[in-house]
């Protein structure tokens, strides 16, 4: 049986096509060189403060479900980071002139709020080892395209470092984050969660976000 270390990396060579259309997408080409109009980033916060609303909700579930197992440790890190991220959408919102009407009036769209209802659903019928390692091979990703959003913010956009503390949270994870997920990964096998279930949710996971930025992408030029 393959260790989770050997999954996981099978999984990213599997998804490496996936991987660069999201690091590579167009919508943060367009943001780097200044072509997506200000007044749109709105629909990036309003989606990010629908999604954060939702996940933070479901890692709750997962840390309910799990609390009293050795991922306990692994989901209150995640947790602690979604909050934090929750706490920092409203920064934002407020840096582009979003007041808090707008942002709690702002409807989701359909492909953007589809990676936090697969979400939801992990929370409610994934095993731990699934989560995890979707989690694992999806915020390599999501971390990148939030260092160079953060950047081109500041460089094209004359946003501040504390205006931009949303994208910080994500693109600099705790430094124990992979070997905590490997860690529940490897608690799964041991205990018989199948291979193919976990590629399934990395997979699903990972094509969600994807989706994600070709919505925001098309919304916004």
């Amino acid at each position: 049986m393959p260790n989770a270390r050997q999954v996981i990396d099978e999984v990213k060579r599997e998804l490496q096509e996936v991987e660069n259309k999201i690091c590579q997408h167009p919508y943060l080409q367009a943001l780097e060189n200044g072509q997506i109009p200000k007044d749109k980033l709105k629909l990036f916060v309003g989606e990010q403060n629908h999604i954060i609303r939702s996940d933070l909700c479901s890692v709750a579930l997962l840390l309910s479900r799990y609390g009293l197992s050795p991922s306990r440790d692994f989901f209150w890190m995640v947790l602690q980071g979604e909050k934090a991220a929750f706490e920092a959408v409203s920064v934002l919102a407020r840096a582009l002139q979003m007041t808090p009407e707008e942002l709690a009036d702002y409807e989701p769209k359909a492909g953007a709020y589809a990676y936090t209802a697969y979400m939801a659903w992990m929370a409610l019928y994934a095993s731990d080892a699934e989560v995890a390692a979707a989690y694992l091979v999806n915020f390599t990703a999501w971390g990148d395209n939030c260092a160079r959003m953060e950047k081109a913010l500041q460089d094209k956009y004359r946003l501040t470092g504390m205006d931009l503390v949303f994208f910080s949270i994500f693109s600099t994870p705790p430094e124990d984050f992979e070997a905590k997920a490997l860690a529940v990964v490897e608690a799964g096998l041991s205990r018989g969660v199948e291979v193919r279930l976990i590629r399934r949710a990395a997979r699903l996971l990972q094509h969600y976000e994807l989706m994600y930025w070709d919505t925001l992408y098309s919304l916004s030029t």
